[in-house]
C-alpha cells in the first residue's frame, strides 16, 4: 500500500477555465459540470509493494456438437476490499471486480453467452475484434437487467491482446470504472512456434492498469476530473493495490493493457532499462523495438518482453512528461501530463527457468497498395465533444462503407488538447503522422491511437466481410468521458450500391 496518503493540489475552477480555455474551449460550457481540476501527483518511491499480483481466471468454456467454443459472462454488482476490512461497492463479470480472461484461437468459431444481474442496463464490447456488426457489442447491443444476449462469430484475426468492456451510450465511463472489464486472448499458429513465454499466469502474464481514488481508509471514492475525465491518484493492476510479481523464468511476457477511463501512461523501467515491445492492438510487430517508454491512451495495448536475472527487483513505472503527452502548460498539469507513478513490482527468483531468445523476425506484416484507396474521409476531433462538429446521435448513420474497400482515415486534432480515436471492426495501419512515415512501434496493427493535439494522423484500414444496413459500428475517442458526451459516430458497412437504412440517412455515401 502506500507509505503516505497522497493526494493532488486542490486545482480551483478558475485554473480549470484558463486550462480548458487554452484549448479554445468555452468555459461556460463546463460551468455547471462541478469540475475541480486535478494538480500533478508522483507516487514513485511511494507503494510498498506489499501484495501478490492477482492473475484474472481463465474463463471456463466448452465445445458444442458443431465446435462452438461457449463462454458465459455475468455482470454483476459485489464488494471488493482493495484494503483489507474496507469494503467497496463494485461491478465485475462472474465476480465482485474486472472479469476472466477469455481465450481463443484463430479459425474457432465461439460464442459468448452474456447475462446481465445489474439493476441497469449495460453492454460487452469485444474490443479490437473483427465480427459481425450485430454482434460487436455497442450502445445498439443493450442487454437488459435480468436479460441475456450470446453474440457468435468466426475467430478471423491473427494472435492478438484484445479486451471487453461495456459500451452503453452515456454510461460508459461509469460502467468501466466500476470494473466492468477484462482481457480476451487470441491465438495463433504463427504466434505459438516463435517461443515466445505462453504459460497464462507463470510467464504471460495480463497488466490490468486503472487509476482511481481511495479514501484515507482504503475505499473507492469518486475521481477527480480533468478536461480528459476522471483521473485517480493511485493505481490498480488486475484489481490489486500496491502489486509485486514473483518470475521464476528468464523470459517474461506482459500484455498491458490500459483499462483507465482517461489516463495515458508512458510505462517504463526504473532503471532505464529498454521496454522490449513486441506487439501492438492488433498482434505482433515485424520485429521487437527497444524504447524508452511505451504510450499506451486508454483502450489501447502492448506485449512487451522483460529479461530478468536471479534474485533482482525492478518496477514498471509510468513516467508522463507534457513532451510525452503533447500537452503543453496547464493542459499538461491539469490532465496527467505531468505525473509519474510506479505501478508493478517484479521480482525474480534466485533461481529461473533458463529460456531461450525468440526468433529475430516475429513475422511479415503486408502493406497496403494507397493506390488502391477508394474513399478518403476527414475526421476532425474538436474542443466541445463532437467529430466533425457533430455530436453523437444514435439514429444518424454519419458514414456509409463499401465492402471490401480500401480507406484512409484522416484523423485530426485540431485543439491543444487529449483525444484519442477509437475504429471499430477493423485493425488499421498508420500511414502518416503530420506527414511523416510512423515510428517503428506504431507501424503495426492498430485500433486504438492517442492523437496529440495539433496533429493530423492518415490511417489505412479495409473493410472485410460483413455487411449491415440496419446496424452501425462506432468510431469515437476512447477518452470515455469525451465518448459519453458524444464524441462518437457511427458507420455502415454495405454492398456496392447500398444505403444503410437507419432513421435520418447518412451524411455520406460512397
Amino acid at each position: 500500500m502506500l507509505r503516505t496518503r497522497l493526494r493532488r493540489p486542490a486545482a480551483t475552477f478558475g485554473s480549470a477555465v484558463a486550462a480548458l480555455a487554452a484549448g479554445g474551449l468555452v468555459a461556460a460550457a463546463f460551468a455547471g459540470c462541478g469540475i475541480v481540476t486535478p494538480g500533478p501527483v508522483s507516487t514513485v518511491g511511494e507503494v510498498d509493494f506489499d501484495r501478490p499480483l492477482a492473475i484474472p481466471p481463465l474463463a471456463e468454456s466448452s465445445v458444442d456438437a458443431d465446435g462452438t467454443r461457449i463462454f458465459a459472462l455475468d455482470a454483476q454488482a459485489g464488494t471488493t476490499e482493495f484494503e483489507p476490512g474496507q469494503p467497496s461497492d463494485t461491478w465485475g463479470f462472474n465476480g465482485a471486480y474486472l472479469g476472466p480472461t477469455l481465450v481463443a484461437e484463430r479459425g474457432e468459431r465461439v460464442r459468448v453467452d452474456v447475462t446481465n444481474s445489474l439493476d441497469e442496463p449495460t453492454t460487452v464490447h469485444w474490443h479490437g475484434m473483427h465480427l459481425p456488426p450485430e454482434m460487436d457489442g455497442g450502445p445498439h447491443q443493450m442487454v437488459e437487467p435480468d436479460a441475456s444476449w450470446s453474440p457468435e462469430w468466426d475467430v478471423d484475426q491473427q494472435a492478438a491482446t484484445l479486451w471487453y468492456h461495456p459500451h452503453p451510450h452515456g454510461e460508459t465511463e461509469d460502467h468501466v470504472a466500476r470494473g466492468l472489464a477484462g482481457m480476451f486472448l487470441l491465438h495463433d499458429e504463427h504466434e505459438r512456434s516463435l517461443g515466445l513465454p505462453a504459460e497464462y499466469g507463470v510467464d504471460d502474464i495480463p497488466v490490468i492498469v486503472q487509476d482511481t481514488g481511495f479514501s484515507d481508509a482504503g475505499a473507492l471514492e469518486g475521481k477527480q476530473r480533468g478536461y480528459a475525465g476522471g483521473l485517480g491518484d493511485e493505481l490498480l493492476v488486475n484489481g490489486t493495490r500496491s502489486p509485486y510479481l514473483e518470475v521464476g523464468h528468464e523470459l517474461v511476457r506482459l500484455r498491458l493493457l490500459n483499462a483507465s477511463t482517461a489516463r495515458t501512461y508512458a510505462f517504463a523501467w526504473s532503471d532505464g532499462r529498454p521496454v522490449r515491445l513486441v506487439a501492438t492492438d492488433g498482434g505482433l510487430l515485424e520485429a521487437s523495438v527497444d524504447l524508452e517508454h511505451v504510450r499506451l491512451s486508454p483502450g489501447e495495448r502492448a506485449e512487451v518482453l522483460l529479461r530478468v536475472t536471479p534474485g533482482e527487483r525492478l518496477v514498471l513505472q509510468s513516467r508522463m512528461t507534457p513532451g510525452i503527452a503533447g500537452l503543453v502548460g496547464p493542459v499538461a498539469s491539469t490532465n496527467g501530463g505531468s505525473d509519474a507513478f510506479d505501478v508493478l513490482e517484479v521480482r525474480a527468483a534466485e533461481a529461473l527457468e533458463p529460456v531461450p531468445e525468440p526468433p529475430a523476425r516475429l513475422g511479415a506484416i503486408a502493406d497496403f497498395d494507397e493506390a488502391e484507396v477508394a474513399t478518403t474521409r476527414r475526421f476532425e476531433l474538436g474542443d466541445s465533444f463532437e467529430i466533425n462538429g457533430e455530436a453523437m446521435d444514435m439514429g444518424r448513420v454519419d458514414e456509409t462503407v463499401t465492402v471490401d474497400t480500401l480507406e484512409r482515415w484522416v484523423v485530426a486534432n485540431t485543439t491543444q488538447l487529449p483525444h484519442s480515436f477509437h475504429v471499430h471492426d477493423v485493425q488499421f495501419r498508420i500511414a502518416s503522422i503530420d506527414g511523416e512515415a510512423p515510428p517503428p512501434e506504431l507501424a503495426g496493427w492498430k485500433d486504438t491511437i492517442f492523437t496529440e493535439p495539433g496533429t493530423e494522423v492518415e490511417l489505412l484500414m479495409r473493410f472485410e466481410d460483413y455487411t449491415d444496413t440496419d446496424t452501425p459500428y462506432m468510431y469515437h475517442c476512447h477518452l470515455l468521458w469525451h465518448e459519453d458526451q458524444g464524441m462518437m459516430g457511427q458507420f455502415a458497412v454495405v454492398e456496392p450500391g447500398q444505403s444503410a437504412t437507419m432513421t435520418g440517412g447518412t451524411h455520406h455515401e460512397h
